[in-house]
């Protein structure tokens, strides 16, 4: 997945912003904040919001999309979001072209978000009541999405960067 992501990076002159999307309120939310403090605690050369101390949520994400707009006009956005899914699907990573709807699981209207996203799947989908879902969700299932798409994303920056450099040569 890495080499797939920093392929994608390679591929865009625009200059990446990572929006990591949910609350520290719920445990199954809080994916999107955890991997933003864990890619601010690398020396990366890109812009990241939605960390645990400044989460993006429902509450605020149209403020920090504009606010992103503002900054950086020509920006590439890879947003990041926790999901429900399939029991089966439980602890999966799925990379994307295009934008999705953040909170769609919880029935909230948001903006569409992301020119790429990410989304790990943090626990099943309750049809009747998905917010339970979300706050009954295991930290330890969250924290080791967390740490592995970190992980995932450092990768494709390096490679990227390092491919780039090459090009560039």
């Amino acid at each position: 997945m890495s080499k797939q992501i920093a392929h994608t990076l390679r591929l865009s002159s625009k200059e990446l912003v990572f929006l990591c999307i949910g609350s520290d309120r719920s445990t199954g939310d809080s994916f999107g904040p955890l991997v933003g403090t864990m890619l601010k605690e690398h020396p990366i050369p890109y812009q990241v919001f939605g960390t645990l101390s400044e989460p993006v949520h429902a509450q605020n994400l149209k403020i920090v999309l504009k606010e992103i707009q503002k900054k950086k006009l020509d920006s590439l956005v890879f947003a990041i979001d926790a999901c429900l899914g399939d029991p089966h699907q439980i602890e999966s990573i799925y990379f994307n072209e295009g934008s999705f709807c953040p909170g769609n699981a919880v029935h909230q209207t948001l903006p569409e978000v992301g020119d790429y996203h990410l989304k790990a799947v943090v626990n099943h989908l309750d049809p009747f009541f998905p917010v339970h879902s979300l706050n009954n969700t295991r930290l330890d299932t969250v924290m080791r999405l967390a740490k592995r798409t970190t992980s995932i994303l450092i990768n494709a920056t390096q490679l990227s960067n390092i491919e780039n450099e090459s090009a560039s040569s």
